[in-house]
């Protein structure tokens, strides 16, 4: 008789579909479990500290009453309650608040702290000006390097220049030995020199791209009234002189 009629109507209402009943267990066991907590929360002894900060927060929230000695003289020269300290009312309103020390460091710890980190922030930010100054310095050296390459290269292409117009000018006019041994182009082919044409190449390497330049385009100028510049062989000097702009390259830009 205690059993369910599966022929019932009780039977038949019931939600027999599949993994309910999993999901009932489930419910059923986080209510379960929450239930423990807050009794365990409940039933949890607090420690001293805890117990400690409650009874501080009690008293500072609550009001100052005439039981306390140092109210009772204030309310006695005509304080009350709620109003500012001082005879025109120019002091404080609230208590001083209180810095609870929990920590077991010792006096002016924190302040130390703190200036260590500031010095510390303060290394840092200059580093990175050090660094950023040294950014700067080594960019600046590469674009002088880059740009006293630029005007190096332009200069030996107007030394080459220079040379091929004065071998081609001399020949013209027979001269079969350059007056100076860098004056032309050295032929690509050209056996080994001697040591007396050692000695003299030494001699020209002691001079710089730009003096060869100065010494050549001067003899190419007095000698043949040319200028590489202009590219234009004048009839004499005075001709050169009064139509050519001048004897540098600064001078023709």
């Amino acid at each position: 008789d205690d059993e369910e009629d599966y022929m019932s109507d009780l039977f038949i209402k019931q939600d027999v579909r599949p993994g309910l009943p999993m999901v009932r267990r489930m419910k059923e066991a986080i209510q379960k479990e929450e239930k423990q907590k807050e009794a365990n929360e409940k039933n949890r002894q607090k420690s001293i500290k805890e117990q400690e900060k409650e009874r501080r927060d009690l008293v500072l929230k609550s009001a100052l009453g005439n039981e306390n000695k140092g109210f009772a003289l204030l309310q006695k020269m005509g304080y009350k309650s709620g109003q500012a300290l001082g005879k025109s009312g120019e002091g404080i309103v609230e208590p001083i608040p209180l810095n609870i020390k929990t920590g077991r460091s010792g006096l002016g710890h924190e302040e130390l702290k703190k200036r260590k980190a500031e010095e510390k922030l303060e290394n840092y930010r200059q580093k990175l000006h050090m660094k950023k100054q040294a950014n700067e310095q080594a960019a600046d050296q590469f674009r002088i390097r880059f740009k006293n390459k630029q005007e190096e290269r332009k200069l030996e292409g107007d030394l080459r220049k220079s040379q091929r117009a004065c071998q081609q000018l001399d020949m013209q006019k027979d001269i079969s030995v350059p007056k100076e041994t860098w004056y032309w182009l050295e032929p690509e082919d050209e056996d080994k020199k001697d040591e007396e044409d050692k000695e003299d190449e030494s001699t020209s390497s002691d001079l710089s791209v730009s003096e060869k330049l100065h010494a050549l385009t001067a003899y190419l100028r007095e000698e043949h009234f040319y200028c590489i510049w202009c590219g234009t062989t004048y009839e004499d000097s005075e001709d050169l002189s009064s139509n050519c702009p001048g004897d540098s390259a600064a001078d023709h830009d």
